[in-house]
């Protein structure tokens, strides 16, 4: 099979699809690899790394992807993009696709794309593995640029995120307590934050209490409202998520109005749409606004500014995966993984996520009535 790595084209985006070690690990089972030139600069990687690991460097996108059977992505993809793609081709990446353009989704069918969506991909326990690492990376970012935006000369309210002898510690506020949340919290805690960590998951409470050492204050968003905690937050953590679905709105305007003057919001939900009423994409270069005199940080692709580390983060996680689809297909890769399969959002243009097909208005096929037709 040959698999593409172009180079992403979303702005401020630096992590690559795949490393040299995983291209190499995939040409030695006898795959091609063709990689867009400078495609894992940002990531440090150099082109002759990747010429080093038996993978053809190429100097288009159009070429990484028309020739490519299988694209290695990480980003959302744009809709300059769909006229490079080979008819017929899988695309796997963070395709996020329940927020995503309905023409992007609409020229995907058109093409009779296969979308393995890595945020989709769960394990046996029902943990999504590939997911994960970034939203570890998520939660301690979180906390370091909360920090960072509470300084004076970045619109923050002018305290130090940690513990100072005589004086009350910082309020940080986290809404989720899945894995993001969860990394969060500790690491606040950590920082000298006085913190509490809001869901309606009690086991997921009882995890976050367990890891954090019974050092952070748990709630159950179920039983009183959340202003009682958003109004006396110094920092608000959105780190909730639904599967293949737009994030809830959670917070209000109303009650991000009600908030502490210089106080910041990080919302990690924003790359599934965000939890918070008055979020919206920022970028890298352009990372915040203000709102209601409330700082607001909304990267919804924050791990791409530790790139080298996200890059191999994804590659160690997502390898076996990539194995998996170039020996077998993604149809007999699917019917012989569901935990894989659970990953398919769209196969052959037909889109087999029933949350992805209802937000864009689209017809929903069961993924399994699709292999059993082709005798996969």
């Amino acid at each position: 099979m040959i698999i593409g790595v172009p180079k992403e084209s979303l702005h401020q985006e630096h992590r690559v699809g795949l490393t040299p070690d995983a291209a190499a690990h995939l040409h030695r089972l006898g795959h091609t690899i063709v990689v867009q030139h400078d495609a894992g600069l940002g990531a440090r990687f150099s082109n002759h790394e990747y010429e080093q690991a038996g993978a053809q460097i190429v100097y288009s996108a159009e070429e990484a992807y028309r020739r490519a059977d299988l694209v290695a992505r990480i980003g959302t993809m744009s809709s300059v993009e769909l006229d490079l793609l080979k008819p017929g081709s899988v695309i796997c990446s963070f395709h996020h696709m329940a927020v995503a353009s309905n023409a992007l989704v609409a020229g995907l069918v058109e093409r009779e794309i296969t979308a393995v969506s890595y945020e989709l991909i769960e394990d046996a326990a029902g943990n999504r593995p590939i997911l994960a690492p970034f939203s570890e990376m998520a939660g301690m970012l979180a906390v370091h640029l909360a920090g960072y935006y509470l300084q004076n000369d970045s619109g923050g309210r002018g305290i130090l995120l940690g513990n100072v002898p005589g004086i009350a510690p910082p309020n940080v506020v986290i809404l989720g307590a899945g894995i993001a949340g969860r990394t969060a919290a500790c690491h606040a805690k950590a920082a000298g934050a006085r913190v509490v960590v809001v869901d309606t998951d009690m086991a997921k409470l009882r995890t976050v209490s367990s890891r954090c050492g019974g050092q952070v204050a748990t709630a159950n968003a179920s039983l009183e409202p959340l202003e009682n905690y958003t109004a006396s937050a110094d920092v608000l953590i959105g780190a909730v998520l639904i599967p293949g679905a737009r994030a809830p709105i959670l917070v209000t305007e109303e009650m991000v109005e009600g908030m502490r003057r210089g106080s910041v919001i990080v919302d990690l939900s924003i790359d599934q749409g965000g939890c918070v009423e008055t979020s919206r994409p920022t970028s890298l270069d352009q990372p915040t606004f203000i709102v209601h005199d409330v700082v607001h940080y909304c990267v919804p692709n924050m791990t791409a500014n530790v790139a080298r580390t996200a890059s191999k983060a994804l590659t160690r996680a997502v390898l076996p995966q990539l194995v998996s689809l170039a020996e077998r297909g993604t149809g007999g890769a699917a019917a012989a993984d569901p935990h894989l399969a659970a990953g398919v959002v769209m196969y052959e243009g037909n889109l087999v996520h029933a949350q992805v097909a209802a937000a864009h208005g689209l017809p929903f096929v069961e993924l399994r009535s699709l292999l059993a037709g082709a005798g996969a």
